[in-house]
């Protein structure tokens, strides 16, 4: 019961993270390009200020309940739960050390000039944010698999 429990909460927290990296991906993104830089600027500065605690509690909670998953568990289950917590800690890692430093960046700019590499700085954003989503993404299905396969037990009473 313990383990279906654990294998819930990592599905939740992955899903609420693949969902929220797939919808800015699908729908943010485009916006952003599509409106002037000013106010692309201003929202996306604005959106990160919202974006921190929640996106990182969602971060921590998906690794830290598929890494207790991968231990809890035993055999192919434990592979891919293990591998479900490293991509979501990816997706942390691209996020704390590719999007965070240039969100730092455009807060800058939103009160200020953007220099004139921005659109390059920008492309770097949005590759940052395709390969976290792309990793959130891949945990949430190795998730669902696991969940749709035999019920992971733990390991074997002796």
């Amino acid at each position: 019961m313990r383990i279906r429990l654990l294998l819930g909460l990592a599905l939740l927290a992955t899903g609420l993270l693949a969902g929220a990296f797939g919808y800015g991906a699908a729908n943010l993104v485009p916006t952003f390009n599509a409106v002037p830089l000013d106010m692309r600027l201003t929202f996306h500065a604005e959106l990160m200020k919202m974006n921190g605690i929640t996106m990182q509690a969602a971060m921590a909670v998906s690794t830290l309940s598929s890494l207790t998953l991968a231990t809890l568990t035993h055999g192919r289950a434990r592979l891919i739960a293990a591998t479900a917590a490293l991509l979501t800690l990816a997706s942390f890692l691209i996020t704390r050390l590719g999007n965070v430093p240039i969100n730092g960046r455009i807060k800058q700019w939103a009160l200020t000039t953007p220099p004139a590499d921005h659109a390059e700085i920008l492309q770097r954003w949005e590759l940052f944010n395709n390969l976290r989503t792309f990793t959130a993404l891949t945990a949430f299905a190795l998730l669902i698999t696991l969940a749709l396969t035999r019920p992971p037990t733990g390991p074997k009473q002796p």
